[in-house]
């Protein structure tokens, strides 16, 4: 809801519709959420009722709100979330204790030195980057996103975008001289 200047002054009648929206939308983002995501409905209906409150600021109510419109902004509020999940490489913890061996094997002796050297030859390669470009790329390969590094940087987000992909091709270059295959 907005913050509490303007819902002091919401009428009763906005008071209704926010509450008649946000029933719809949580009926429609339960429907359409998988259940691995159950326990993220809240912030999904949260970020739906968002979007569609951004929209009639915008439109100045006049968007009709359909259950197509509402269904589509769920899936939408949906597919964003996942995809945020899969980039941030996000699992619960419960799925992480299952999904980890009870005895994991050590790494073998070549395995640990190859790891030793393609650490080392990243580091190096990072080292040689101008800063901006380091700091950029380091950010994205750490799982933030061009704009998320472009707000942490102060950067617009283009600008953002071409330090991280020249950052990009100047460790390939890098790496490859050193004989390791990035």
């Amino acid at each position: 809801m907005p913050d509490s200047q303007d819902a002091r002054s919401a009428t009763p009648d906005q008071d209704e519709r926010y509450r008649t929206l946000r029933a719809d939308l949580s009926r429609t983002v339960r429907r359409v959420c998988p259940p691995w995501l159950a326990d993220r409905h809240d912030d999904l209906i949260q970020v739906a009722v968002m979007r569609v409150m951004s929209v009639e600021e915008k439109t100045e109510g006049k968007r009709e709100l359909s259950a197509s419109y509402l269904y589509r902004v769920a899936t939408s509020a949906l597919i964003d979330e996942i995809r945020r999940l899969r980039r941030k490489n996000e699992v619960a913890l419960d799925e992480a204790d299952e999904k980890t061996p009870q005895s994991s094997p050590s790494p073998s002796p070549e395995r640990v030195a190859a790891s030793s050297e393609a650490a080392r030859g990243l580091r190096d390669c990072l080292g040689r980057l101008k800063s901006e470009r380091r700091i950029a790329v380091t950010l994205y390969l750490q799982g933030h996103s061009v704009p998320e590094s472009a707000q942490v940087l102060g950067f617009t987000p283009k600008k953002t975008e071409n330090l991280v992909y020249r950052a990009l091709a100047d460790l390939r270059r890098c790496l490859t001289a050193k004989g390791l295959q990035p």
